[in-house]
């Protein structure tokens, strides 16, 4: 164990990989339970991560490894957040005190960190479809181990989900999968599908009853007995098994997975360390897929998490003794645009908001109090929360619809056919755009501008300061098509100059003017790195100036290339990836009009980002102030003549 672990985990001390587990008497498995909930909110508080969902399957990941092999029997965590225990007993916990930080545990599965990590998973609802592409892939080479897959958390608002579960349900296959019931996702789950409690005790009977064998081979013969009979059979089979789910369905709740061709077992206490030990033990002997529903409590065993699961979901590290939160002196860029949407939504009535899943993450918490008729959480659903914002539009509202950049991947046909293409006046706002703290490659937020730069009749734009987070906010919601807004998981300038004039479709905003050889041309947050580059580079007694572009679509091409063309050497800077960004765009547009310039574009580099800080990674990547300053001397001191990312364009001489 690492220094910093207490002296104090008895039995965890003990356990460094599931055959340790395994090896344990069962009575220890209560105090391993609580060692590992200590063991969690001690790091948690050190060093920040997801909090309430981890305390809450402790019991659950206990089970699983009691009863399952990993890695020969493929554990699947969707959403992988709640992995923490799981990485502390397959042998991390000596590393467990550097999750989410650079260089140490990531704080989802990661298939470079161990073998008992099989998937990447970040975004919810993804697990159950390669759950059962694993589970194929095994059966056809002979492989007889098992998999299983854990969802929660509200990865089953995600249509993913389904997706997989039916499919599953139509190879037939014994694929088990673990649905953690905690009737929560990051805000209050969405939809109908939790448990009643009332119900509890019946289902658990009957759980109990439908896991023997003899009741399993019963179920057979009988089956089988009444297919036989001649001409009748298979209608009163049809006929039995639709009286069987319509009861089941009246009592235990069961038909969304029981239709898909699972069987259901449950509920059951997932925090009952002998029922879910029964339970999988059983499941894991049939051959035929199962959904077991176990009930949770998200926040377990930490009293201010269970209280208030949204707010301890994803928490930053404690600074006293108090448990409060780290707060900076300055506005978030989230809190910049959740301020700005409560002002615009004062004046227009027909503005609202909507979110998917993360109301409290992208700032609508407030908008939520204060306008709870106008405000819409569609649960972890991004598809379907773009193209609901399209419905909103065509009845004549304005929605404004909150996503982080990294989710709206998932959401990139919607963009396109269900707004861009009818011209919907819907605004996007895009959070953790760019280079994204402590959550590693899953939710790097940099390939938003090559993935939306291109669709006809988008705006996007990207701002840099608080006032320029309204102007363009009030702008969008002016226009008769959709716009995007991208901005970063950081602090927002509170005003940089020059940044309060007015929007212009197309063209930016000069922020430095010194009349020198060099031009910087900023994108969005970057700006006020790329204004301390040029301070830097006038303690050298080097002039620079910068310009804001603003826009990333429409680029009003004819006022960027009459400015570029003033200046003997050019440097843009963009907070997304280099290939198929801004910059890559703008070198194209040189080369068209043959415009005579030293030019350079700097961005991310195409390769994936783990975790770090927002100012680590800007240093890793070279998008730090000083780095910027040294790479513009470098081009005053020298023309190359290389056409790539990160590269020089001389042209026209």
């Amino acid at each position: 164990m690492e220094s910093g672990m207490s002296d104090s985990y008895e039995i965890l001390s003990k356990v460094n990989s599931p055959e340790d587990l395994r090896g344990l008497g069962k009575e220890e498995l209560p105090q391993l339970a609580e060692e590992l909930r200590r063991r969690i909110i001690e790091v948690v508080m050190s060093t920040g991560g997801h909090l309430a969902s981890n305390l809450g399957v402790v019991e659950l990941t206990l089970a699983l490894h009691r009863v399952f092999e990993s890695p020969r029997d493929m554990i699947f965590w969707d959403v992988g957040h709640q992995c923490y225990t799981h990485k502390i007993l397959t042998g991390r916990n000596d590393r467990f005190d550097s999750i989410r930080q650079k260089g140490g545990l990531s704080g989802f599965p990661k298939r470079s960190e161990s073998e008992h990590d099989h998937l990447e998973t970040g975004h919810a609802s993804t697990a159950i479809s390669a759950g059962i592409g694993a589970l194929t892939a095994k059966r056809a080479l002979g492989d007889r181990g098992k998999v299983v897959v854990v969802v929660g958390d509200g990865a089953l608002t995600g249509g993913m989900a389904y997706e997989g579960l039916n499919y599953a349900g139509h190879l037939g296959k014994d694929l088990i999968v673990i649905y953690n019931d905690n009737k929560m996702s990051i805000s209050k789950n969405i939809g109908g599908l939790s448990v009643n409690s009332n119900l509890s005790k019946l289902s658990n009977y009957v759980t109990r009853l439908t896991l023997t064998p003899f009741y399993q081979k019963t179920r057979d013969k009988i089956d089988r007995g009444i297919q036989g009979i001649p001409v009748l059979g298979c209608k009163l089979f049809e006929l039995m098994v639709r009286i069987k789910r319509t009861m089941k369905a009246a009592i235990l709740k069961e038909t969304i997975f029981s239709e898909m061709g699972f069987d259901y077992i449950g509920p059951v206490d997932g925090h009952s360390l002998s029922r879910l030990v029964a339970v999988l033990r059983s499941a894991k002997k049939l051959d035929k897929p199962v959904v077991i529903h176990t009930v949770t409590r998200k926040g377990k065993g930490y009293q201010r998490a269970e209280n208030n699961p949204s707010r301890y979901h994803g928490v930053s590290p404690m600074v006293n003794e108090d448990d409060k939160l780290e707060r900076k002196s300055s506005l978030s860029y989230s809190e910049a645009f959740a301020s700005a949407m409560m002002e615009l939504a004062q004046e227009d009535p027909k503005v609202v908001a909507i979110t998917a899943a993360m109301a409290d993450g992208t700032g609508f918490t407030a908008f939520k109090e204060r306008f709870p008729k106008r405000f819409y959480d569609v649960g972890i659903a991004e598809q379907h929360a773009v193209t609901f914002s399209a419905g909103l539009a065509i009845a004549g509202l304005r929605p404004v619809t909150a996503i982080y950049s990294t989710f709206m991947q998932r959401a990139v046909d919607q963009v396109i056919h269900d707004l861009a293409l009818p011209g919907l006046p819907v605004v996007i706002a895009m959070d953790r755009s760019g280079l994204v703290s402590d959550d590693g490659e899953t939710h790097q937020g940099l390939y938003d501008i090559p993935l939306f730069r291109s669709v006809p009749g988008l705006s996007f734009l990207a701002p840099g300061d608080q006032q320029e987070m309204k102007s363009m906010l009030r702008w969008a919601l002016q226009q008769s098509g959709p716009v995007m807004l991208r901005y970063p998981k950081d602090v927002c300038p509170a005003r940089l100059p020059a940044l309060d004039g007015e929007i212009e479709s197309g063209r930016g905003v000069m922020v430095h003017e010194e009349e020198g050889d060099l031009l910087f041309i900023s994108l969005g947050a970057m700006t006020e790195e790329v204004l301390e580059a040029v301070h830097l580079l006038a303690l050298k007694g080097i002039p620079a100036d910068l310009y804001h572009l603003r826009f990333i679509k429409p680029l009003d091409e004819e006022h960027l290339s009459d400015l570029i063309s003033r200046y003997p050497h050019v440097l843009l800077v963009e907070d997304g990836t280099e290939v198929g960004g801004v910059g890559e765009q703008i070198a194209g547009m040189i080369t068209r009009r043959n415009i005579e310039t030293h030019y350079r574009w700097m961005g991310v580099p195409d390769s994936f980002l783990a975790q770090a800080s927002r100012a680590e990674l800007l240093r890793e990547v070279g998008l730090d102030r000083q780095t910027l300053a040294d790479r513009a001397r470098e081009m005053l001191s020298q023309r190359l003549s290389v056409l790539k990312p990160g590269g020089d364009i001389v042209l026209g001489g």
